[in-house]
């Protein structure tokens, strides 16, 4: 079938040139051409392809105010105007098209080239879509299925930023989603998810994904001691001198030798005991053992790790750790420094697959001024990951407090929609491709539609993200939660006169 052009190439101050271009749109649909779609023309060098970046409507009998002003609404009936309004579209060229990819534009497209639209496998592949990649949602204004390479999305981290109620927590199950529909062959890493609000938990009720999705209540889950050295008790106590974490090795040594010759795993008590008979400065062992005390009223740390994270992560399984049931920020934080630093070992030393980590809120645990006991573990996770396939995921609604480490180490920044102009602003330093145009139109972003940039893409694309399959429980409106509040104390107070 042959193709239809949408318009032709023409001439104003500083265009046609290998940046951009314009068109006058010849189609007569309604809406031949929208902002943000992607067009082709033919040039000496091969299909140059740019993205729409703004459309404007012209009439030269209404570019005169005091011929508008004088005629009014008779101007239509003295002179032809509708034969004289036309749209003109400016494109942004973003490359030439050649047989694996794309190419740097060198060579202008001429004056009354035609120009098309760009759609199906074409545009699919131009944009670096994966035909086996993970489908997170579909291309503004088309109907093509956004599927991102696991490899390049994943490879250097990603950042799902939004402010609260633009969609990051369903873009995250999405991805989950994708991760467990991948069959064996495929490449399927693990995932583990630090789920703050107990938002996921119900994957794991899923038939279908019955014994691959694991929860695991954070006030259930504990810290093996025996696995720990002088600088995790820094890390845990920032107050800790680095004399004193030496000091306390010196005592971890002595009982892991013990451990070694058939001696049982130790837990805190065991290990301030040992403190208690060491030889060293009183004021030391008073502090050390006035800081383990503390970390043992905390109830997370026992003599074996609960879970043992090796047994559970397999190819294609999904681990959930739900901290809803906690309050105290610093045992998450202590948790989290924990997990991230033991899984990034086990994968060092090949124990386990390759994994992505999701952290939902993760500005609380890698925060870009405060001292938090996890920020260090995760900015090296963010930093030397990917040289040992461990991927990070960090969700934030507030960029502007995120380790800016971390947040520069993601290679693909998934944006939904953001208001806030501090934050904003930050997300605009930390990406070449987000210009200010971009930052404006992100504030201006439906709920559930993303700004995606970086690695995983070969351009900046807005998608409307899929709704996950298994919709979270509970996730009800205001008013509903209100009505349903009110229906059981009007019940329970009928109950109570009987």
């Amino acid at each position: 079938m042959e193709r239809k052009p949408v318009g032709q190439v023409v001439c104003d101050l500083d265009s046609p040139s290998q940046l951009s271009f314009s068109f006058v749109v010849t189609e007569e649909d309604r809406l031949p051409i929208r902002q943000g779609q992607f067009v082709e023309v033919e040039t000496e060098e091969g299909r140059v392809v740019g993205t729409v970046t703004n459309l404007l409507k012209t009439n030269r009998y209404f570019m005169r105010a005091e011929a508008v002003k004088a005629y009014g609404e008779e101007l239509p009936s003295i002179y032809p105007t509708s034969k004289w309004e036309y749209l003109l579209a400016r494109v942004q060229v973003l490359g030439v098209l050649n047989g694996s990819g794309f190419d740097r534009v060198s060579y202008p497209p001429s004056p009354g080239q035609q120009v098309y639209r760009l759609e199906g496998e074409s545009l699919a592949s131009f944009l670096g879509f994966n035909p086996d990649g993970l489908e997170i949602g579909q291309l503004k204004h088309y109907s093509l299925p956004v599927r991102l390479d696991l490899t390049r999305l994943f490879q250097k981290h990603v950042a799902i930023l939004a402010m609260s109620g633009a969609g990051k927590s369903f873009c995250a199950r999405t991805m989950i989603e994708e991760l467990l529909k991948r069959g064996p062959g495929r490449g399927r890493p693990a995932a583990v998810l630090v789920d703050v609000h107990g938002e996921y938990t119900d994957l794991a009720e899923a038939p279908e994904y019955q014994g691959r999705v694991t929860v695991i209540r954070g006030n259930k889950m504990r810290i093996g001691v025996p696995e720990l050295n002088g600088g995790d008790f820094l890390e845990f106590v920032p107050d800790m001198s680095e004399m004193q974490a030496r000091e306390l090795q010196q005592v971890i040594s002595e009982l892991r030798r013990r451990m070694r010759e058939g001696g049982r795993p130790y837990g805190l008590r065991e290990l301030m005991d040992a403190i208690q008979e060491a030889e060293m400065n009183s004021n030391t062992k008073a502090a050390l053992l006035a800081w383990l005390y503390n970390l043992q009223s905390l109830g997370i740390f026992d003599s074996f790790d609960d879970p043992a994270l090796e047994s559970l992560l397999s190819s294609g399984s999904v681990i959930i750790l739900d901290f809803k049931p906690m309050v105290s920020l610093r045992k998450k934080q202590i948790l989290v420094s924990y997990l991230v630093r033991r899984l990034f070992e086990l994968r060092k030393r090949e124990c386990i697959p390759p994994f992505i980590l999701f952290l939902e809120e993760a500005h609380q645990f890698a925060p870009s001024e405060d001292r938090a006991i996890s920020k260090s573990a995760i900015e090296m996770l963010a930093r030397e990951g990917r040289k040992f396939s461990a991927s990070l995921v960090v969700i934030s609604q507030r960029p502007v407090r995120l380790s800016t480490t971390v947040l520069s180490q993601a290679g693909t920044n998934i944006i939904l929609r953001m208001t806030n102009p501090y934050d904003l602003e930050h997300i605009r330093r930390s990406s070449e491709a987000i210009t200010s145009e971009v930052a404006q139109s992100i504030s201006s972003l439906p709920v559930g539609e993303a700004l995606i940039v970086g690695e995983a893409v070969n351009f900046p694309l807005f998608v409307k993200i899929r709704k996950p399959e298994h919709l979270p429980r509970g996730s009800i409106s205001f008013e509903e939660a209100s009505r349903n509040y009110e229906a059981r104390e009007s019940q329970r107070f009928a109950d109570a006169q009987f």
